[in-house]
């Protein structure tokens, strides 16, 4: 155990986890070791002789679980979501489960509750003044006072029991549904051998697929899959049997997980119910921005409407290209990304494949992403070898802020097998006046690697998540908060894509798309035509890509809007009660199109098992913060650092340390209004 490198701070810079040193043995028993000092301390926190105040009850609360079992943690998941193998993913499954029971064990302790409740007895009748508590203070106690009545601390005993089997098992049903998505991932890939059904894709494309087939031991070329219901290649891809092929694999994920899916909901309603809540939707609902599952349901339907109709609209311009080509027949799903191409190319002149040259990896990253971000808020970063990162293919970064170190950035942006789709940022060390700490963040993509000896030219999407990913990122480490609970990204749901998604307007800003659109073998400058009709083409699809999304989120509420007695029971077929429900609640949600998918059916929506179940609908209640930031930037003279200062001094220092709303009214000087989303949307 003394050789176990989680159980002290790492001596590297800005405690970046020592990757080198660590090995499989020694997660299993961090964990172990890391619940049993914070349990040591809660007790102390108990048998405290003196009466409840802020300091031996809540901060001491706060530090009790910063030691090991934080350090292990962060490593572990973020491991086993980029790099995973079996034996990572056995840890997960018998480690999950004990970490619901060990949260049961702080959350559900009477004693610790009543000590709590004491300080906020305290603060509601003297005031936080004379408690001498600041606004961070008071959010701290808030969240915490907030996170043990949510977590049962009211319940009697009975309930307390019941909640705790709960949480468990739903730990253990969560472990089951991730891996099998990653499995399902990789089983899906369709397999091709012969090298004609292949027309239309780059040579980059070709290369990337007869790598991946070499890889996996196979003759000819293997067409992975993605995250999505959507196969990026389908835009690309002439041979519509092929196409078809790869769009049935790949909405046809999901079987496996047909039963854990009904569990889990049933499981969530009864959580809900036990906690005093309509539904598991109203439960997520009351303790974020949104306030009120009513609301969330009224704003998606409405949306819903606008959406459907501008797609009806798209699809109609589709079948007529197809018409006109002499296709003879109905468009289909399959066929929706390759037309599009088509229609954005006849009405825009833009073809994607033109762009590409102009978007090497390293050259968007540095000169585009990077640049932003020193325009807006003065950070610039150096590459650091000498810093090993938990895979070959994770760079490190050091950040520094006017020169001064900030903390470091870790890039990963390969797919592979051992990696879930789809893109994230995690933290790695989390950013603390309390502690000390400065902030290691982690951005992940699936980006299709190059055959060897070629360059990572990037589609246009891949930039956008990068720019979106890395506005998570800023948002780790700009923050400047004392509490590590209420750091970083620690915001409601529907706050915390708010952020990245606002960082994606630099994408495609004059100022940065000259810096980075450079051609990978000459350095030339992308055509100001080439780039005009890239902006212009941008304005079609937004039918489907708002119909694609909403029939996700709608999803989402739906299974969650559910009493236990209302789940489908599975009998002997799970996966077609899951398939009948998913097609009656678009139906009845007015979403429902055969052309047009959700972004994720229910079989591999990863995010309604990883902390985002009933709560999908956040990315759009995000953007309309996001639109009406946009909106401020343009208004303000844009990319400069006074603007860049202010909306991180406003907003994205402070985290989750005050409320995010308040910080929204200081940045913006009022409400967000709703018009610049609609806008953007084409739901006017």
């Amino acid at each position: 155990m003394t050789e176990n490198p989680f159980l002290s701070p790492s001596d590297l810079p800005y405690q970046l986890p020592p990757f080198e040193a660590v090995a499989t043995e020694h997660y299993l028993p961090a964990f172990e070791e890391g619940m049993a000092e914070q349990l040591k301390a809660v007790d102390a926190i108990v048998a405290d002789p003196e009466n409840p105040t802020f300091e031996n009850t809540v901060v001491a609360l706060e530090r009790s679980g910063l030691g090991t079992l934080k350090r292990v943690s962060l490593v572990f998941f973020n491991k086993l979501s980029s790099d995973t193998n079996d034996d990572l993913n056995a840890i997960e499954s018998e480690i999950s489960p004990k970490l619901a029971a060990h949260a049961d064990k702080i959350l559900l302790n009477e004693e610790l509750f009543k000590r709590i409740e004491a300080v906020w007895y305290k603060r509601d009748v003297l005031g936080a003044e004379a408690l001498g508590l600041d606004e961070q203070d008071e959010r701290l106690l808030e969240r915490y006072r907030t996170e043990f009545v949510r977590g049962g601390a009211a319940l009697d005993a009975a309930g307390k029991t019941r909640l705790s089997a709960i949480n468990t098992e739903l730990a253990e049903l969560a472990s089951k549904f991730n891996q099998q998505i990653l499995a399902d991932i990789n089983d899906s890939a369709v397999h091709v051998t012969d090298r004609a059904e292949l027309d239309g894709l780059g040579e980059d494309q070709i290369g990337a697929a007869a790598a991946a087939a070499k890889e996996r031991g196979l003759d000819g070329w293997l067409i992975t899959q993605s995250n999505f219901s959507r196969h990026p290649l389908l835009e690309d891809l002439k041979d519509r049997g092929l196409r078809e092929r790869l769009y049935r694999a790949t909405i046809g994920r999901g079987a496996g997980n047909a039963e854990t899916l009904l569990r889990m909901v049933r499981l969530r309603a009864e959580k809900a119910q036990l906690l005093g809540f309509e539904h598991f939707a109203a439960y997520i609902a009351a303790d974020q921005t949104a306030g009120n599952a009513g609301i969330i349901a009224e704003r998606l339907a409405g949306l819903a409407e606008a959406s459907v109709r501008n797609a009806r609209k798209e699809a109609a311009e589709l079948q007529e290209v197809i018409d006109a080509a002499g296709g003879g027949f109905e468009l289909a799903a399959w066929d929706w990304s390759f037309y599009a191409k088509q229609v954005r190319q006849a009405k825009y002149g833009f073809d994607a494949e033109a762009l590409k040259p102009y978007l090497e990896l390293e050259r968007v990253l540095v000169d585009g992403v990077f640049y932003a971000a020193e325009q807006e808020f003065g950070l610039t970063f150096e590459k650091r070898t000498d810093l090993k990162g938990y895979h070959p293919e994770a760079t490190v970064w050091e950040v520094f802020d006017g020169g001064e170190p900030l903390g470091l950035f870790v890039g990963d942006f390969f797919t592979r097998d051992s990696k879930k789709g789809g893109a994230w940022m995690n933290p790695l060390v989390v950013q603390s006046d309390l502690t000390g700490d400065r902030p290691v963040v982690v951005n992940n993509l699936n980006i299709v690697k190059p055959s060897e000896g070629q360059p990572a030219l990037v589609t246009v999407d891949n930039v956008t998540t990068l720019f979106h990913e890395f506005g998570h990122a800023l948002h780790g480490l700009l923050s400047a908060c004392r509490y590590p609970k209420t750091s970083m990204t620690s915001t409601p749901r529907d706050f915390v894509e708010y952020p990245s998604q606002v960082n994606e307007m630099w994408e495609d800003w004059p100022e940065v798309t000259a810096n980075y659109m450079r051609h990978f073998e000459t350095g030339e400058a992308a055509p100001a035509e080439l780039i005009a009709q890239w902006k212009a083409a941008g304005k079609f699809g937004e039918g489907f890509a708002s119909t694609e999304y909403l029939g996700a989120a709608l999803l989402d509420q739906a299974w969650h809007r559910l009493a236990p007695d209302e789940v489908p029971d599975g009998g002997d077929d799970p996966h077609a009660a899951v398939e009948a429900f998913e097609r009656k609640a678009l139906e009845d949600a007015g979403i429902y199109m055969p052309e047009i998918a959700p972004r994720y059916r229910s079989g591999y929506f990863a995010h309604i098992s990883i902390g985002y179940a009933a709560g999908y609908y956040s990315y759009i209640w995000s953007e309309i913060l996001d639109a009406d930031t946009v909106e401020w930037f343009k208004e303000n003279g844009g990319l400069t650092r006074a603007n860049g200062d202010h909306f991180r001094a406003t907003l994205l220092s402070k985290g989750g340390s005050i409320d995010p709303m308040e910080s929204y009214r200081r940045f913006r000087g009022r409400d967000a209004v709703i018009e610049p989303l609609l806008e953007r949307r084409g739901l006017k």
